[in-house]
């Protein structure tokens, strides 16, 4: 019996997932400053979902969603540096318990790993686990700096000797930390996966994230000069919470440089390098999709491209993340082929990451659990869910660098409309303030509603919306013994 018979119940499932790509950053979702050719073609075979939003805007609550098809109150990791809870399931732990064989490299973050903490190891199911939360000196366990200084000694040494972090981010292409995540993604696919069982596999490269740096041969594609300048207008922050005023100063409450801080020719510099690095992704993509067509396992394998969060880039006169909750922040490229379900080519709209751990249990013919809180992908991918929900949540709970006092923000996407809460007391000394935005009038979020007394009413209507929303995505999946 051939492999592609044994496999017609249960799809194969390849998650390429990258770090703070915001939507834009791909020719396919209209830019055309950009050079991502693997990927357009990719999507020209699969759906791409317009509206697709994370949970939270933070790298390790964004993945506790995830991996557990949970809002971020519900799994409990609130915010970078935060350990996963205990016991906490992830869909790759029931997928291994269905017989799948499953595999991660790169990025996990699912706990915290600062100042070279290993970070801890969860029930995750992956019999192949190659974990390396970033490029950077730190952790004895960062299987890249381990293959690096097995096949480019000299570069590891080199950089090791070095200051800061743009000797790894500029690494030569053949030794850089994204050539080895499509370097053992095709291992998996050709030789490291157990060809008699259906397969799991996570590719989490650390790019686009900042240091914004690339190889030389990447950063020389694009002309700083030539690339458009960060989206603001004049007056934004005095419209906007008094915590954007202080973050453009400085970032990561005082860590990191600000908006304030970069020339307009430096932040042209940051973007074009940004750029440089999703051309690398590309490019790595390409390879790892073109094993799987060498491999023949393209037409029994659900593929998904995506990203954990989005950054601000210099748009609305901030830098990084953080407590913000724009699109460019919070929105993310989802790709899907999934042959038999898909069609090429088709767009489709309103999703959340919680939706993907349900879709991936789906694809393997399992029950998705009553725990988790998203809805499977399967009927909105082959022709549309006239049923499907208008709305989307994400949660921010002054993640990362703390502030003082801290700051907490809830935002609602529902239909054409957008409303993010910086919440006041009790939750948090600061005042209660907000943005709202009409996203068809204004897709670029540059007019904040949230004063207009011609919205009241629209505002009014959005906050009990997101009243009920925050009712409807309460955890109540414990079993009810009896009445009392």
């Amino acid at each position: 019996m051939t492999e592609t018979c044994q496999r017609t119940a249960q799809s194969n499932i390849l998650l390429i997932c990258t770090d703070q790509q915001r939507f834009d950053a791909l020719r396919c979702y209209g830019n055309s400053d950009i050079h991502t050719p693997h990927l357009d073609r990719f999507a020209a075979q699969s759906v791409v979902f317009e509206n697709c939003y994370v949970q939270n805007p933070v790298c390790a609550p964004s993945r506790a969603s995830l991996m557990t098809g949970q809002y971020v109150p519900s799994h409990g990791l609130h915010a970078n540096g935060v350990d996963l809870p205990v016991g906490r399931e992830l869909f790759s732990r029931r997928l291994a318990d269905a017989g799948y064989d499953c595999g991660l490299v790169g990025k996990f973050h699912l706990g915290a790993c600062q100042h070279g903490r290993s970070e801890p190891r969860v029930e995750d199911g992956f019999r192949v686990f190659r974990w390396a939360h970033d490029p950077y000196p730190g952790s004895s366990e960062n299987a890249y700096h381990r293959w690096l200084q097995a096949s480019h000694p000299d570069l590891y040494q080199a950089a090791f000797s070095s200051d800061g972090e743009q000797s790894w981010d500029a690494m030569p292409t053949e030794a850089h930390y994204s050539r080895w995540i499509g370097n053992e993604t095709i291992d998996f696919l050709q030789s490291a996966r157990q060809p008699d069982k259906p397969f799991l596999f996570v590719a989490n490269f650390f790019d686009p994230h900042h240091g914004f740096g690339a190889p030389k041969e990447y950063v020389d594609r694009y002309d700083p000069a030539l690339l458009p300048g960060p989206v603001t207008a004049d007056g934004e922050l005095e419209e906007a919470p008094v915590v954007h005023t202080d973050a453009s100063k400085r970032s990561y409450a005082g860590h990191a440089r600000g908006f304030v801080e970069y020339t307009a020719e430096e932040l042209r510099r940051v973007r074009a390098r940004y750029y440089a690095m999703v051309t690398l992704i590309d490019d790595e993509v390409g390879r790892i999709l073109g094993a799987l067509d060498t491999a023949g396992l393209t037409e029994t394998t659900m593929v998904v491209f995506t990203s954990d969060h989005g950054e601000m880039l210099g748009d609305h006169q901030q830098m990084l993340k953080g407590p913000f909750l724009y699109d460019c922040a919070v929105r993310v490229p989802l790709i899907v082929r999934w042959p038999g379900v898909t069609s090429p080519g088709r767009r489709t709209e309103l999703v959340q990451w919680v939706d993907l751990a349900p879709t991936f249990l789906e694809a393997a013919r399992q029950e998705v659990p009553t725990s988790y809180q998203g809805a499977s992908l399967r009927k909105l991918l082959a022709d549309g869910d006239p049923n499907w929900r208008d709305w989307a949540l994400c949660q921010y709970r002054d993640s990362g660098h703390s502030y003082d006092p801290p700051v907490h923000v809830t935002m609602l996407r529902k239909g054409r409309w957008k409303l993010i809460v910086h919440h006041g007391p009790p939750a948090t000394a600061r005042a209660r303030s907000g943005l709202m935005f009409d996203l068809t009038a204004d897709p670029q979020e540059l007019h904040n509603l949230w004063n207009d007394p011609a919205c009241r009413e629209q505002r009014a209507e959005l906050t009990e919306t997101l009243l009920d929303v925050l009712v409807a995505t309460e955890n109540r999946s414990a079993d009810r013994m009896s009445d009392w």
